[in-house]
């Protein structure tokens, strides 16, 4: 059976401010602007949404170089070129010269589906504004075949962005907005808890300890986010790391073990070195 509403899964902790948020934007058939540092779930959250309401999900991962019209359908006239050339018979179908891109399958799908555009602001910054008449009035028309593409089902649409670049305020307009904010303590404990079932509470309390001091430390490039918390706690279980290691953990002087997990570039590395320097000198 169905369901109308989304209250997250078993794999996905949803906040209480999330699931307001997907059901607002289901009801009043708005895209969902999801924005959120790297590694808050925007992308697995479309993927559970689809999941818990029983749909199939058509991912859009947007690049630097995709257009809108790509969303919508190509028309490949080099090949339509290569067969008038070599007379194929094929030719005076236009239509078989047509791809359809993710939009058109989401309209054309006979049931409801989550349509995700991933990551938008990767795309130029005229991307959004291109797609404003084709999400809002849920039709586009093919002008090579004279087609009219209208959605069957209103797709439920969730777009996620990083923050990149700003959007529009055009397109902002249309969608219904969330934040998700970074997992609190708790909250982290509960999404641990659910990719590590029956993690020893010791260690699953200091690892978080550790990882949150380790956020907090000034002029860190790159943070570590859930997922690399998640690997991190797998490679002390593999590594069989005490909970007593990390407790006796200073940051001002050492690095954590298996630190590869979670600093991800030679600059945050030098900051904790010059740290550690310092604090050997003083």
């Amino acid at each position: 059976m169905k369901k109308s509403k989304f209250n997250g899964t078993s794999s996905y902790i949803a906040t209480d401010d999330l699931q307001v948020a997907v059901n607002a934007a289901i009801a009043l058939e708005k895209p969902l602007l999801v924005k959120g540092e790297p590694g808050t779930g925007k992308t697995m959250l479309a993927h559970e949404v689809a999941s818990a309401l029983g749909m199939e999900i058509i991912p859009w991962h947007i690049k630097s170089t995709t257009t809108a019209q790509q969303g919508l359908y190509e028309y490949d006239a080099v090949s339509r070129l290569r067969d008038s050339q070599l007379g194929e018979d094929r030719l005076k179908d236009i239509g078989a010269y047509i791809r359809r891109g993710k939009i058109w399958e989401a309209f054309s799908a006979e049931q409801k589906v989550v349509l995700l555009i991933d990551e938008i602001d990767k795309a130029d910054i005229e991307f959004p504004n291109d797609l404003l008449l084709e999400l809002d009035r849920m039709e586009f028309h093919v002008y090579e075949t004279g087609e009219m593409v209208q959605a069957r089902q209103r797709p439920v649409v969730i777009i996620t962005s990083n923050n990149e670049k700003e959007l529009p305020d055009a397109f902002l307009r249309r969608c219904f907005f969330h934040y998700i904010r970074f997992p609190d303590p708790e909250t982290m404990r509960q999404i641990i808890s659910v990719h590590h079932p029956g993690l020893h509470e010791e260690l699953l309390r200091e690892a978080l300890e550790v990882f949150f001091k380790f956020r907090e430390v000034q002029g860190l490039k790159k943070k570590p986010t859930t997922s690399e918390l998640i690997d991190w706690i797998r490679l002390l279980l593999v590594e069989n790391i005490p909970p007593s290691r990390l407790k006796e953990l200073d940051l001002a002087r050492e690095l954590p073990p298996l630190h590869g997990a979670m600093l991800k570039n030679e600059q945050d590395i030098q900051l904790f070195e010059k740290m550690g320097f310092v604090q050997r000198r003083f």
